[in-house]
């Protein structure tokens, strides 16, 4: 059977740069159309990935198919795909319309073929009010959405975009990300996107493959990966979590803290009874109310470390014997605590992850020390 323009197969890809290897007997396959985001910490190997599917690298092991056909020792320039970088590499002399022009007249495609095809890219990035513009005139994003054209005019099978948001500020790459998405739906292109911000690919992708050392460690759509973390380090990477070592108890099904014991919803594969294990229990899973409690399942006491405002939720910081405890409730459900005062946190069992000991080092040890409240 012939698979379809847009499809992409990794078969026990292996890329090595002399004794460290980069990408470890990966196994991928992309469907046709679809927005598929590899999210990972640098060095993760996700954009030795995207280079090997671009043809910049080539596989030392396995095999890969784009569209059905096989693309080893295919060079970059004869491949159905097209690259957007970070640094968008627009030529300077150029206008905004001859830079998405350039790849169709190095086809010599005809005149009208090339004004037709440009004046259609150009709307849909929202750019044909600036097409006689050079790129000095235009603001990142601007030029963000010309390489974007650019990338699109040849309508390639597959879109690669290496961190192509990078070196926007924080308010635009937001509104990027919904255009990009936008974008993607309207040309039904497949695009392969490598980044390290989970926002990013949350907010976009159909499907995450989170990588670690080489290989995936969870593929699965947005909402599964941020609810059913595979491991410790998913449940650490995207979002954010509090962690909490112990040891493990109830045949598995719970753990045993200093001053806590947790009953977990979900214990991954690899959790023995009486090991060490780590609980993972998400700021907004965590409720905080004052007033006499009692020492019970899921519930810790502690003290207001403080409290931020961000947006439409409000962040609190609780300090439960050596460790920090984050909770975020909505703004309009939020409770009227001081700090210093003494709270209690709980937690449904629903809603607490329970995962081996075995990626502690991977983790953050408190979550709380990068946003606690100065």
């Amino acid at each position: 059977m012939t698979a379809a323009r847009g499809s992409v197969e990794l078969e026990k890809v292996t890329k090595r740069f002399g004794a460290t290897v980069a990408v470890d007997r990966l196994d991928l396959e992309i469907l046709p159309g679809e927005f598929l985001s590899l999210l990972g910490p640098s060095g993760c190997g996700k954009t030795t990935t995207l280079r090997m599917l671009a043809g910049f690298e080539q596989p030392d092991e396995g095999w890969i198919r784009i569209s059905g056909e096989f693309v080893q020792n295919v060079p970059a320039h004869k491949r159905d795909v097209n690259t957007v970088f970070q640094h968008y590499a627009l030529f300077p002399h150029m206008t905004v319309a001859e830079n998405v022009a350039y790849g169709l007249r190095q086809k010599r495609e005809d005149r009208r073929t090339v004004r037709r095809k440009v004046g259609d890219a150009l709307e849909m990035v929202k750019m044909t009010p600036l097409a006689n513009r050079k790129p000095r005139q235009l603001s990142g994003g601007q030029q963000q959405r010309v390489a974007l054209a650019r990338a699109l005019v040849n309508r390639p099978s597959v879109l690669l975009l290496d961190e192509p948001l990078g070196a926007l500020d924080r308010k635009l790459r937001q509104e990027m990300q919904i255009e990009l998405k936008l974008i993607q739906v309207e040309v039904g292109t497949t695009f392969v996107f490598v980044t390290h911000d989970q926002e990013e690919a949350l907010s976009m992708s159909d499907r995450i493959a989170v990588m670690l050392d080489g290989h995936i460690e969870q593929l699965a759509d947005p909402d599964t990966v941020y609810d059913q973390p595979v491991s410790a380090f998913v449940a650490g990477f995207i979002g954010q979590n509090n962690f909490f070592p112990g040891m493990t108890v109830d045949g598995g099904a719970g753990l045993q803290t200093e001053d806590c014991t947790f009953i977990a919803g979900r214990s991954a594969p690899g959790v023995v009874d009486g090991h060490g294990g780590i609980a993972a229990v998400r700021p907004e899973a965590i409720e905080v109310n004052a007033g006499e409690m009692s020492p019970g399942i899921n519930r810790l006491e502690g003290v207001l470390a403080g409290a931020s405002h961000l947006g439409d939720v409000i962040q609190f910081v609780v300090k439960t014997g050596d460790r920090e405890v984050l909770s975020r409730r909505p703004r309009h459900s939020a409770p009227r605590l001081q700090p210093g005062q003494r709270v209690w946190c709980q937690w449904d069992e629903s809603l607490v992850h329970l995962f081996p000991d075995t990626q502690t080092h991977l983790v953050l040890a408190n979550p709380a020390e990068e946003t606690a409240p100065a």
